[in-house]
């Protein structure tokens, strides 16, 4: 299968924006962990997101694996955008909205690569003994 140029920006949109964030969860910077401890969930939550999002992007990037890292980090970008709304709020201590709006972006990135990929779900889906 062919990979058009669209579907580049949306791996590459997604994947960097999920790598870049991982400097400052597993460094611990202020935000951060101000964001997962008001969550209840620090360090390890704040770790395993990281890792569950470094996998994501690896995932995304390579084109065999590109829906399970869509599935992947939709489901991460769930999270987040779930604890804007409803514990931490849109705008964390006062970056104007720039995480919640990455997320967002992530997500619908995500989200349109899943459904360019939709035709390998039952692929996804086989078990193989």
């Amino acid at each position: 299968m062919k990979t058009s140029i669209f579907t580049w920006i949306l791996r590459l949109t997604a994947a960097i924006i999920l790598l870049q964030t991982l400097y400052f969860k597993f460094t611990g910077a202020e935000e951060s962990v101000y964001i997962f401890s008001t969550l209840g969930i620090e360090p390890y939550g704040r770790i395993g997101s990281g890792i569950a999002e470094l996998i994501a992007a690896i995932l995304i990037l390579i084109p065999r694996t590109t829906l399970l890292g869509a599935l992947m980090g939709a489901g991460v970008m769930l999270g987040a955008i779930f604890s804007h709304l409803f514990v931490l709020g849109i705008e964390v201590k006062n970056d104007a909205g720039e995480l919640f709006t990455l997320a967002i972006i992530t997500f619908l990135c995500c989200i349109a690569l899943i459904y360019l990929n939709k035709s390998k779900i039952p692929n996804l889906l086989k078990l193989k003994l």
